[in-house]
């Protein structure tokens, strides 16, 4: 890790000064129910509307979250651009008596873009031996059974070599081989050759490779060598289907991208700029990443926009605003060229093909414009310490709503920071605030949060938040990297009880979003933790945390209804979380309880002027220990439970379970 560096998000904190003392709620060990308490819903009288965007996602290049995870690329380098010295990720292969080496290559480049080249030097080869290349992957290539892999690669041959090369998935050892083609001639010019490579019954492994050989002697170049599995939606350069699947059954509303810190960079030359992510892999060099490792751009401006698509979800796009991580920055003049940037992106997003860029997404494959609400001016702007912000956020915002009067602008520094670092000059549309604590902390903190804060301000983003574990091993912390990537049923406790009152204050909070959402679980793989969903090559889960907000964005209505506990000692807090919303279309009523502690919670639950209820009802419940948590070898340990509930009334009793988050979805008739 770079000198603490925190992830786009990352790096906010809580400040907390503990009220009173949560480890009570989740004291281990009481089987005793808790006294009865009662809580009633004001059925018909709805406080405020549920923001349609409430629920969203939020990613960024951390964790191998795009290049080894989402983004469905197997080969690992596949430009070569990842260090200048040696071909990482790759090695010489040779059987039999061949001999052969394999070097990074400046001589032959394929194009302007695409500078570096790998060089096979096959200098002894006979009928029983090959020589080549192999990749192996990111920590693994995934083999399955009866599936179908597009290979590609551009190659060139010295002269005196004109093929062919075996291009195949193989074993670690190269024992086994699971798919195989050829491609039989090559010339002395760069041509791009494709095959498909399916293999047969197999035992799924990710201890596998991808190899090009020949068996004759010769030199070749290679450049641009890629492997796809089958993707979401069959895209050419698409993305991971069980990943996307585990995003899509969030039912989430909206992407922010391109990330937080991967938005700004390192510095301004490092940072994402979005003209160099589009059209054909042919023109993406990629570029250094703020994690300890480099993009490869393959997840581009178009590529982002659609997943949007393929999820059914609205972007909100975050534009560079002329500061950089490590404190460069630009304001007045030389921010000028970034702000026409950030024009002629959106103009890439929304724009029609009458326009430049409108028509140059046309020529992508893309000719409808993109629906876009939001534009978040920056990331994070609160670590410029030369206090800039407040001036950058005006021109930036000042060009946007001249070209762009309908859209709206976040601005990067919300409510939780110190009022000089805020933007002043203008009143931003939406305010971007971070949250990382520990699950004690978010209980304290979520009895009523958003609750105070002045309605007349701006709406409220909640662009990163996550609970951890423990407040004496913070995400940013090299002791965290000695835990588990994903998260326990104790931090999904957390995370929920900060879910209740950003729902409860949804009307305010618009759109909030997890953060980290990815995690390649390999060790060396990630730099933070916790996340939501993890994975290796081959395999994929979500952590209880994920189901909890799972949970909660499948669940929710379009009005925010009124609840009230009683039955409490004076001066009490309520000993359970809640949230309760109505669908106004279906007369659903979802009443959503996180309850901390160790023993069971009888609650009698009234609901006033609903109608007729329906005498049953369902209950959604996840529940544990909690140190309890998901993983690649349990990925199902802690995941909701449905079930029926009867003798639903106008009053009735239901118990709570310890350490549990329940929504009982109750039907007016």
């Amino acid at each position: 890790m770079k000198s603490l560096r925190y992830p786009s998000s990352l790096r906010l904190r809580f400040s907390l000064s503990l009220v009173f003392t949560f480890g009570l709620l989740v004291a281990e060990g009481r089987a005793q129910s808790a006294a009865p308490v009662t809580f009633t819903i004001e059925a018909d009288k709805p406080v405020a509307k549920v923001s349609p965007l409430h629920y969203g996602l939020m990613t960024e290049e951390i964790n191998h979250c795009y290049d080894g995870g989402l983004y469905a690329e197997l080969v690992q380098n596949r430009v070569f651009k990842d260090s200048a010295q040696t071909p990482v990720h790759w090695s010489a292969v040779k059987s039999g008596d061949a001999t052969a080496a394999i070097a990074l290559d400046e001589s032959k480049p394929l194009n302007d873009v695409l500078t570096t080249s790998l060089r096979l030097d096959a200098t002894a080869v006979s009928d029983s031996g090959r020589a080549g290349v192999a990749n192996d992957g990111y920590w693994g290539i995934p083999v399955k059974s009866d599936t179908r892999y597009r290979a590609s690669f551009y190659a060139k041959a010295a002269a005196g070599f004109t093929g062919p090369v075996t291009i195949a998935i193989e074993s670690d050892d190269g024992a086994t081989v699971y798919a195989r083609a050829e491609v039989p001639r090559l010339t002395a010019d760069w041509q791009s050759y494709s095959v498909t490579l399916t293999t047969g019954m197999a035992t799924p492994t990710d201890k596998a490779r991808l190899v090009l050989t020949v068996n004759h002697p010769g030199t070749v170049w290679f450049n641009l060598v890629s492997l796809f599995p089958p993707t979401w939606n069959n895209r050419a350069n698409g993305n991971r289907i069980d990943l996307m699947q585990l995003l899509a059954d969030l039912h989430p509303r909206f992407l922010r991208f391109p990330g937080g810190n991967y938005l700004e960079g390192d510095t301004i030359a490092t940072r994402f700029q979005w003209k160099k992510s589009i059209g054909p892999l042919t023109q993406r060099a990629g570029h250094p990443g703020c994690w300890e490792y480099r993009s490869s751009d393959g997840m581009g401006l178009l590529e982002f926009l659609e997943w949007c698509e393929d999820l059914k979800m609205e972007p909100l796009l975050a534009v560079f605003a002329g500061y950089s991580l490590k404190g460069e920055h630009v304001a007045g003049p030389g921010l000028e060229p970034f702000t026409q940037e950030a024009l002629e992106e959106i103009e890439y997003v929304t724009g029609d093909v009458s326009t430049k860029w409108g028509a140059r997404r046309a020529q992508e494959g893309h000719p409808a414009p993109f629906k876009l609400t939001y534009v978040e001016i920056g990331n994070e702007d609160w670590f410029d310490k030369s206090i800039s912000y407040d001036s950058r956020f005006t021109q930036v915002h000042d060009a946007i709503i001249a070209k762009y009067p309908h859209l709206k602008c976040i601005a990067s520094i919300g409510n939780e920071q110190p009022a000089k670092k805020r933007a002043h000059s203008r009143k931003p549309d939406a305010v971007d605030e971070h949250y990382y604590a520990s699950a004690d902390e978010f209980f304290t903190k979520s009895v009523d949060y958003y609750g105070k804060y002045d309605r007349k301000g701006p709406e409220i983003f909640v662009g990163e938040w996550a609970a951890h574990e423990d407040a004496k091993i913070r995400p940013w912390t090299k002791n965290a990297r000695q835990q588990p990537p994903t998260p326990n049923l104790k931090v999904a406790l957390g995370d929920a009880a900060f879910m209740t009152d950003m729902e409860r204050n949804s009307d305010l909070v618009v759109m909030q979003c997890y953060a980290p959402l990815l995690v390649n679980v390999n060790p060396g793989a990630w730099q933070w933790r916790p996340d939501l969903i993890g994975y290796n090559a081959l395999k994929s889960y979500g952590s209880p945390s994920y189901y909890a907000i799972q949970m909660f964005s499948r669940n929710v209505g379009d009005v925010i209804l009124k609840g009230t506990f009683g039955g409490l000692p004076a001066g009490a807090t309520a000993p359970l979380f809640y949230t309760v919303t109505k669908d106004t279309k279906t007369g659903v009523i979802y009443l959503k309880i996180v309850n901390p502690k160790g023993a069971p919670q009888p609650t009698v639950i009234n609901v006033k002027d609903a109608g007729a209820l329906a005498p049953t009802a369902t209950a959604l419940t996840l529940a544990g220990q909690p140190e309890d948590t998901n993983s690649l070898d349990e990925p199902t340990k802690v995941v909701p439970v449905a079930s029926n509930v009867s003798g639903i009334a106008p009053a009735f009793t239901y118990t709570f379970p310890p350490y549990s988050i329940t929504v009982l979805q109750l039907n007016a008739r």
